[in-house]
C-alpha cells in the first residue's frame, strides 16, 4: 500500500523539527565559537600589548638603544628571551629607528631590517593579527623610548594562533555540553508536539487528510440538501452553497452567529435546537423546508451540531395538489351516484305515467342550486372568490356538510388582494372540512359558515363549523409550522394550511385569531391597504 513507502505523520513532523533543531544548534555553535574566537584574538592582542609595553618599559632597553647606538651586544636578546619564557610570548624583537632588529627567536634574523616601516611613530601601541616569520600570531607593537625621552625605536611582541585555538578547544567542549542539552530538550518537545498534532489529527496521515478535505468540498457542494455545521457556541464553521440558497446567506456567513444570520423565529429556534424533532416542517418567505438537527460528540464531548435542510416546497405542492385531485376524484364519484339516484327517480316517474312530477322535482333541484350561486354573486363582486366560494359549496355537498354564507356578507372586487383572499379563504375552508370529516360528523349534520365583510377599515373574513374546535391552550401554536391535531395522510404533510395563512395575513398587515373549545371559529382582519405582496412559497405550496 501507499502509507507502506511514506512515513508517518508524525515521524515526519518529528524528523523535520530534528533536522531543524540539530541545524540551528549546529549553526549556533559555530557562531558561538567564531564569537569566541574573536573575543580570545582581541585577549591575546591585549595581552601581546603588554609584554610589548613592558618591555619598552625597561630602561636598559632604552639606553642602550640611545646611548650606545645600538652596540650593546646579546643584552638585548638575553632581555627579550626572558621575556619570552616568561610570558609565553612567541616572540619579543626590539628594533630601532632604522628598523633593525636587536632580538629575534631566529638568532639570523638579528642585525636585519624588517620590511615594514615603524608605525609607532604616532606614540601609541598599535595591535594586528600578523603572519611573520614565525608563523601567524596574535601581534602588538609598542613605542620605545630613551632616558631623556626621545624615540628610539619600537618593541613588536606576538603570541602564536595555535595558541589561541589551543584556549578555545579547551573552552568549547564546556559550551558544547550544554547546547547537546538544549538540542536534547528541543527533540523531546518535537516529539511531544508531533504526537499531540496525530492525536488532534485523530491519527490521520497528511494524505489521507487531503483526501478527506476533498472529499468534503465535493460531496457538501454537490448534494441538494442544505447542510450547516455549527460549534459548542453556535458559530457557523460550515455551510454549502444549497443551504446559502434556501436561507439566503452571502458568503461572510462562515464563522457568525446564527443569533447575526438569521432573524428571530421559528427557523432559528430549530436551528439552534430550542425545537427538537425529526423532520421540522419550517415556512419561510420563499420555501417549505424540512429540518433535521443532529448533536455532534467526540470521544464523549460535546464538538456542535449539524443541521440539514431539504427544500419541500414543489413536493409539498404537489402532494397538496394531488391530495385535492383525490377529494374531488371521490366528490366526482359521489356526485356521478347522485346522478345516478337522480336519473333513477326521474325515470321511475316517468314510467309512472307521471312527466308533470318528474319536471317540477328537476325544477326544484336546479333552482336550489342557481339561488346560492345568485346569492353569492350579488353579494361578492370578485369573480375568483365567487367562483372559489361555489367550487367549495360543491364539494361540501357531496361531502353532506352545509356550506353556508353568512347574511352580513359584502365584498367588492378587490383585485389587489383577491389572490391572497383566495388563499386565505381556501385554506380555512378546506380546514372546516377536514374538522368535520376527521370528527365522524353524521351526514347532513355538519354545517360551515362563511362570511367577508368589506367596510372602511378593511376586509374582516370569518369561517366557523361545528365540529369538535381547538383544544384548550393551542390557539397560537395551531399557527406554527407543521403543527396539526389531525393524523397524517399518506405522504401528505400536515400542518401547513394554516401555517401559510397565518405568515400570508402578517404580509399583508392583519391579524388572525381562533377560538378555543367546541366549533372553531376562524377571524381574519385585513387593512384597506396591503402592505406587501403574498409570499412565494404561498403560492407553490397552497394550491
Amino acid at each position: 500500500m501507499r502509507r507502506s513507502h511514506m512515513r508517518r505523520l508524525s515521524t515526519q513532523i518529528l524528523a523535520s523539527q530534528i533536522v531543524i533543531l540539530v541545524a540551528v544548534v549546529l549553526g549556533g555553535f559555530a557562531l558561538f565559537g567564531a564569537q569566541q574566537h574573536a573575543q580570545l584574538d582581541v585577549q591575546y592582542e591585549q595581552r601581546a600589548a603588554s609584554i610589548a609595553q613592558t618591555v619598552a618599559g625597561i630602561p636598559e632597553v632604552g639606553r642602550c638603544l640611545e646611548t650606545e647606538g645600538g652596540a650593546c651586544g646579546d643584552s638585548i636578546q638575553q632581555i627579550a628571551t626572558r621575556v619570552q619564557s616568561e610570558t609565553g610570548a612567541s616572540y619579543v624583537v626590539v628594533i630601532d629607528m632604522h628598523r633593525v632588529r636587536h632580538s629575534h627567536p631566529i638568532a639570523a634574523l638579528i642585525g636585519q631590517q624588517v620590511s615594514e616601516p615603524i608605525v609607532t611613530v604616532d606614540g601609541t601601541t598599535h595591535i594586528r593579527i600578523d603572519d611573520g616569520a614565525t608563523g601567524r600570531s596574535a601581534n602588538a607593537r609598542a613605542p620605545l623610548y630613551g632616558p631623556d625621552g626621545v624615540m628610539v625605536g619600537e618593541v613588536s611582541a606576538g603570541l602564536r594562533e595555535s595558541s589561541v585555538s589551543d584556549a578555545l578547544r579547551r573552552a568549547l567542549p564546556a559550551d558544547a555540553v550544554w547546547f547537546a542539552i538544549a538540542l536534547a530538550a528541543g527533540a523531546v518537545a518535537s516529539w511531544l508536539l508531533a504526537y499531540r498534532l496525530k492525536r488532534r489529527t485523530f491519527g490521520l496521515e497528511l494524505d489521507e487528510i487531503a483526501k478527506l478535505l476533498q472529499e468534503r468540498e465535493a460531496t457538501l457542494h454537490g448534494i441538494r440538501e442544505g447542510v450547516i455545521a455549527f460549534d459548542r457556541s453556535g458559530r457557523v464553521t460550515m455551510i454549502n452553497d444549497e443551504a446559502r440558497r434556501l436561507l439566503s446567506l452571502g458568503a461572510a456567513s462562515v464563522g457568525g452567529q446564527l443569533e447575526e444570520l438569521v432573524a428571530p423565529g421559528r427557523l432559528r429556534d430549530v436551528l439552534s435546537g430550542e425545537v427538537i424533532g425529526q423532520d421540522e416542517v419550517v415556512l419561510t418567505d420563499d420555501y417549505c423546508l424540512t429540518v433535521n438537527r443532529m448533536p455532534v460528540s467526540l470521544a464523549g464531548r460535546p464538538h456542535g451540531a449539524v443541521v440539514t435542510l431539504r427544500d419541500r416546497t414543489e413536493l409539498s405542492g404537489l402532494l397538496r395538489e394531488l391530495d385535492s385531485v383525490r377529494g374531488l376524484t371521490d366528490a366526482l364519484r359521489a356526485q356521478q351516484h347522485e346522478f345516478s339516484n337522480r336519473m333513477h327517480t326521474v325515470a321511475g316517474l316517468l314510467e309512472l305515467g307521471e312527466p308533470d312530477e318528474a319536471l317540477r322535482y328537476l325544477t326544484d333541484l336546479h333552482g336550489a342550486e342557481a339561488e346560492f350561486a345568485e346569492s353569492v354573486r350579488s353579494r361578492i363582486a370578485s369573480p375568483l372568490i365567487v367562483g372559489l366560494i361555489l367550487g367549495k359549496a360543491a364539494v361540501a355537498g357531496e361531502r353532506g356538510i352545509a356550506l353556508e354564507l353568512s347574511d352580513d356578507t359584502w365584498l367588492g372586487d378587490a383585485p389587489q388582494k383577491a389572490q391572497a383572499l383566495a388563499t386565505i379563504l381556501g385554506n380555512l375552508i378546506d380546514n372546516a372540512f377536514d374538522a368535520l370529516a376527521e370528527e365522524g360528523t353524521a351526514a347532513g349534520s355538519g354545517r360551515v359558515l362563511v362570511a367577508l365583510v368589506e367596510n372602511e377599515d378593511g376586509i374582516t373574513i370569518r369561517v366557523a363549523d361545528n365540529g369538535p374546535g381547538i383544544p384548550p391552550g393551542c390557539a397560537h401554536s395551531i399557527f406554527v409550522d407543521g403543527f396539526t391535531t389531525k393524523p397524517r395522510t399518506g405522504s401528505l404533510r400536515r400542518g401547513l394550511g394554516l401555517a401559510l395563512v397565518h405568515r400570508l395575513v402578517q404580509r399583508l398587515g392583519g391579524e388572525i385569531r381562533v377560538s378555543e373549545g367546541s366549533g372553531a371559529e376562524f377571524t381574519v382582519q385585513l387593512p384597506k391597504t396591503p402592505v406587501d405582496t403574498p409570499f412565494a412559497v404561498a403560492e407553490a405550496v397552497a394550491r
